[in-house]
């Protein structure tokens, strides 16, 4: 291996270990530093893209910007979806879109404000091409989206796909989109485009090998975490909010069908109790009531029938004394509440 491809390679490990780092430390000092991360790797990598550097072995060409600062920011918008959902991956897909498409527009008018005060081209400002910058900016929209796609379309078949695949046939699946959309769009009709098509192809699979174990090792060390959740969710939650409105329609659901079974309840509850209203005549020598239809009833008849409840028979105290002198015998430690015989 050549010297400049080791240092190419280390250049590559590191960048994705501080992304990898960088996303760790979220719970500790929230997004914004990440987030920040992110938008400074994509001008480094517009400006370095622009800038045309790139180191060539085996015939290979890697280019700089395209092989260590745009395939980290894969790996950012990958784990940002995996742990953090859709709702945040878009504002990272439209921090990602608008430096990528920012950082090219200032080259252009440092380069037109220079050449208004100045006969001396502005060197250390690489010169962006338009077509190269567009195809850039609509390639990493569609491979972002794609990435999410990708992703939950593999998680349906979790029973077959193991998490190690899963994670490398997406990550190789939108690396290998990218080189087709941004190859086509930037080189489509030039001389030489199949063999930059070729070549970066067979970079982007070294590149996925490279980057495959730091991510895969990564997503597992995370879901270890009790506060770190990896979702399912539907495949197309990157681009519509269905992933928000599913699980708001659970969630309502969930409480209809609470509010149901305790509906349903209540009612059970009152069909079983019967309350007693109004004046009930009461004889005032025996106790018994008279009833709606005129006949007199012991009172625990009444009760039965009008409450449901049932009653068994026992002796008070006092009618134990009254009935059963010879019987009875005043317990010391009640206090005249309890008799025993």
């Amino acid at each position: 291996m050549s010297t400049e491809v080791l240092i190419l390679v280390t250049e590559a490990i590191s960048v994705y270990f501080f992304v990898l780092w960088a996303h760790s430390l979220r719970h500790h000092f929230g997004p914004i530093h990440f987030y920040a991360l992110i938008g400074g790797l994509t001008a480094v990598m517009s400006w370095v893209t622009d800038a045309g550097m790139a180191v060539t072995a085996g015939g290979i060409t890697f280019y700089v910007g395209s092989t260590v600062f745009y395939t980290s920011l894969l790996l950012a918008v990958f784990v940002i979806y995996v742990f953090d959902g859709p709702k945040i991956t878009r504002v990272m897909i439209s921090t990602i879109v608008g430096v990528s498409a920012m950082v090219p527009l200032i080259a252009m008018l440092l380069h037109m404000q220079n050449a208004l005060i100045s006969d001396i081209p502005l060197s250390n400002v690489p010169i962006p091409s338009l077509r190269i910058n567009c195809a850039s900016v609509f390639t990493t929209f569609i491979d972002l989206i794609f990435l999410a796609i990708v992703w939950e379309f593999l998680g349906k078949h979790n029973k077959f796909i193991h998490l190690g695949m899963r994670t490398f046939l997406t990550l190789l699946g939108v690396m290998w989109l990218d080189v087709m959309l941004f190859t086509s769009l930037a080189f489509g009709g030039k001389s030489g485009y199949l063999s930059i098509m070729t070549g970066t192809l067979l970079t982007r699979f070294a590149v996925a090998v490279l980057a495959f174990p730091m991510l895969y090792l990564y997503i597992r060390l995370q879901r270890r975490r009790k506060d770190v959740h990896m979702e399912n969710r539907p495949v197309l939650s990157i681009l519509k909010q269905i992933a928000e409105i599913e699980h708001e329609l659970t969630e309502a659901q969930a409480e209809i069908q609470r509010r149901l079974i305790a509906e349903a309840e209540l009612q059970k509850a009152l069909s079983e109790v019967k309350t007693l209203k109004g004046m009930i005549p009461i004889c005032a020598g025996c106790k018994s009531i008279r009833d709606d239809e005129g006949f007199w009833q012991r009172i625990e008849i009444y009760l039965r029938d009008q409450t449901d409840a049932e009653f068994s028979h026992g002796m008070c105290p006092d009618c134990q004394k009254k009935y059963y002198p010879d019987f009875y015998k005043q317990d010391p430690n009640s206090n005249g509440e309890r008799a025993s015989k």
